[in-house]
């Protein structure tokens, strides 16, 4: 069994059509197709319900996806590993987070960093604790909790969760808002699996109240254009969009916040270079989001 292999399984089996696979693989359709035959008679098992010039995973095909998966992933840590022995520093880092967090801290971090650090990727970590990012094959995981042993963690930050207004919305001019009176009004909040959702369902469990009315968004983006087009008040923690203004949510006093950690497993060879980017990223965050 080839590792270029079960590379063209994953290919194919994302890409639903070996057409799709071939392209993004950069080899011809006739070649990744005897590829995949070949990788079927190897494992002694067919993958793929074949017919109409579509390839489709079939139950065994759906079975041994993840562990694909997971040989490329370890395939991938192995090389970095050799090129960190080699050259003494990473070459690439994996980064996983919730979309609102890689879009509005990892992303700008991302930009201020040089050539000579690992070349960064990232992975949607919604709905995910951070050891699962991290047995998903992250470098870095960042979230709300920390992870257990043998992983390691450090808080990094305090962000705020805001509630988001039009200029011409009657509270556009106060600068916050209580959670009591929050409530009252028509929301747009994010799924239950969101950190921002998370934070202010429990402050309005705390408080005990019920929400008025609700309507929900994919995410913090069309949250907030939902918003601009005067269907509610936004609740999340992405930075302002649409003109909108943000107002601090109260909370017994106290603004309503969401404590960002990272976790890394310290076991790893490039430990000590993921620790650094943990620190720098906390002077960034610190810099533009705490100041």
């Amino acid at each position: 069994m080839q590792l270029h292999h079960a590379r063209y399984f994953v290919a194919t089996a994302d890409a639903g059509s070996v057409s799709g696979a071939a392209a993004a693989v950069h080899v011809t359709q006739p070649a990744l197709s005897r590829q995949l035959r070949q990788f079927e008679r190897d494992l002694g098992v067919t993958l793929f319900d074949r017919g109409a010039g579509r390839l489709t995973l079939n139950d065994t095909g759906r079975a041994l996806l993840p562990e694909a998966r997971r040989l490329l992933d370890a395939a991938d840590a192995l090389r970095d590993a050799a090129v960190f022995h080699r050259s003494g520093r990473l070459a690439r880092m994996t980064i996983a987070a919730p979309t609102v967090t890689l879009t509005d801290v990892v992303s700008p971090f991302v930009a201020t960093m040089s050539p000579e650090d690992p070349v960064v990727d990232v992975r949607d970590g919604d709905g995910l604790e951070p050891a699962q990012m991290l047995r998903a094959g992250a470098d870095l995981a960042l979230g709300t909790q920390r992870p257990p042993e043998p992983y390691a963690a450090r808080p990094l930050a305090v962000l705020p969760v805001w509630a988001y207004v039009r200029p011409d919305h009657p509270w556009a001019g106060r600068g916050r808002v209580g959670i009591a009176e929050l409530i009252t009004a028509p929301l747009v909040l994010l799924p239950t699996t969101f950190t921002a959702r998370e934070a202010v369902d429990a402050a309005v469990t705390v408080d005990g109240g019920s929400y008025a009315t609700v309507v929900e968004a994919a995410n913090g983006t069309i949250a907030q254009a939902l918003a601009a087009a005067g269907r509610g008040i936004a609740v999340v923690s992405d930075d302002p969009r649409f003109d909108l203004v943000p107002l601090r949510i109260d909370v017994a006093g106290q603004p309503l916040r969401i404590r960002l950690v990272a976790s890394w497993d310290p076991r790893g060879v490039a430990a000590g270079t993921v620790e650094s980017l943990i620190g720098r990223l906390g002077e960034w965050i610190a810099a533009h989001y705490e100041s």
